[in-house]
């Protein structure tokens, strides 16, 4: 098939502004969360002590949050068309992003973070003095299989789009 020209945005030269439509509809709505929840998973694992696969959940979740924030920041200002090759295929961008990446990897550091927190689950009794790691653990599992999840919704919400023959992720 010919190649399709990239997706309308805002003009690419003058003053920024906000693309006001993309922050009201469900991507920018699930962006948002996925930001929220990503963020409280890796400053609940980075503020307390870990160790060993901790460290591979650390690196995805801030992974994921971070290209997260870039195209949340490049949507959000209509700025797309200025990412070589993956600009013209904005749409399929965040389609991949969050199916592969973003389901992909938070699954398994929530996998792990459940894991660990089943370990320390015996700290969790009444009495146990010593400092108690179960609570961080579970609650970064808990955001992270919600981040997941919202992953998961923006995912099939990008690919019902894409289904459609549509080429832009409003």
């Amino acid at each position: 098939p010919p190649a399709l020209p990239p997706p309308p945005g805002p003009p690419a030269r003058g003053s920024l502004s906000l693309h006001r439509a993309y922050l009201r509809s469900p991507l920018g709505l699930l962006r948002l969360g996925q930001l929220s929840l990503g963020a409280a998973f890796w400053v609940t694992v980075a503020a307390h002590k870990y160790e060993g696969a901790a460290h591979f959940a650390l690196f995805a979740a801030v992974l994921v949050w971070l290209l997260t924030l870039a195209l949340f920041g490049l949507s959000l200002l209509g700025r797309w068309a200025l990412v070589p090759w993956l600009g013209s295929r904005w749409l399929l961008t965040n389609l991949v992003h969050d199916l592969a990446l973003g389901v992909g990897l938070y699954a398994a550091a929530t996998g792990i973070m459940g894991y660990k927190a089943r370990q320390k689950s015996y700290c969790n009794l009444p009495g146990y003095s010593q400092h108690c790691l179960y609570g961080a653990y579970l609650s970064a599992s808990v955001c992270g299989g919600i981040a997941a999840c919202l992953y998961l919704f923006s995912g099939l919400y990008c690919l019902s789009r894409r289904c459609r023959d549509q080429r832009d992720i409003i």
